[in-house]
């Protein structure tokens, strides 16, 4: 991997982040596509790339990450955060796995795809506007429904969310709350991921380094954007149109695998 490819990588998280079409699954597409080779490194970037992306949260709702007066707040977090952090331990083999499979995404994207196309239908009457309103019991819940983003090209944001409209959250407080929750998430799973290739390589190179900031810092400004934009775009419009697009992409993308223009 060269700068330029981390850039480009650091775009297409920064963009997809926090709309549910998945990032992980794009990413590792445009790997494919961008010809970089999997190896140790390419994998955990994958992940601690991401950790960028949701410092934005931070950066923008930081009235809410530093109010220490409201320690609820950040209870309902490491309550949600921990379905994930169990299941990350137990399935960490399985979830690389499936990291170097495009079939997997392909997969995956697809059938979130028409998950996305009709779930608006299916919640009626949310009661749930604001994070305040979040019980810790919904705060599990989502975290639960989080841990379906473990497969690569379901996306962590259209999981979260959806559990999120589950527990009867409005789509704005859904996705909000999706936001916060991807938090103490990604700092979990970047960690893991930074101590693992540590573990295996002895320690990380200068190069490795400066692709890791360069790819962190331009997945933080671009998502510094796409965040705003995808609140309103999602109070006007919805998931039908973020469902099409996966379904349309899905369908693309097993094509060029079974053509063998895009390896399995």
């Amino acid at each position: 991997m060269d700068i330029v490819q981390s850039i480009i990588i650091g775009i297409v998280e920064g963009i997809t982040e926090f709309i549910p079409i998945s990032s992980t699954g794009h990413m590792i597409i445009a790997e494919k596509l961008l010809g970089i080779p999997e190896n140790e490194f390419t994998e955990m970037f994958t992940v601690a790339i991401q950790l960028g992306a949701i410092l934005a949260v931070v950066v923008l709702y930081w009235k809410k990450f530093f109010d220490f007066k409201n320690l609820y707040f950040y209870f309902k977090l490491i309550i949600g955060v921990i379905p994930a952090i169990i299941l990350g331990l137990l399935f960490s083999k399985k979830i690389d796995e499936m990291m170097q499979s495009t079939t997997v995404v392909a997969l995956a994207i697809l059938i979130g795809g028409i998950v996305l196309i009709f779930i608006d239908k299916l919640f009626h009457h949310p009661r749930i506007d604001s994070e305040k309103q979040v019980s810790y019991g919904n705060s599990f819940a989502i975290g639960v429904w989080q841990c379906l983003a473990m497969i690569p090209g379901m996306s962590r944001s259209a999981a979260s969310i959806i559990g999120g409209m589950q527990q009867k959250l409005t789509r704005s407080a859904a996705a909000e709350f999706s936001f916060f929750l991807a938090v103490p998430t990604m700092i979990a799973a970047t960690g893991y991921k930074l101590l693992k290739h540590y573990q295996t390589t002895g320690g990380f190179t200068a190069p490795e380094i400066k692709l890791l900031l360069i790819g962190n810092v331009v997945a933080f400004v671009v998502a510094l954007l796409a965040i705003k934009f995808f609140i309103e775009f999602l109070k006007k419009h919805g998931f039908r149109l973020w469902g099409i697009y996966r379904t349309i992409v899905g369908i693309i993308l097993l094509i060029l695998i079974y053509t063998g223009y895009i390896q399995k």
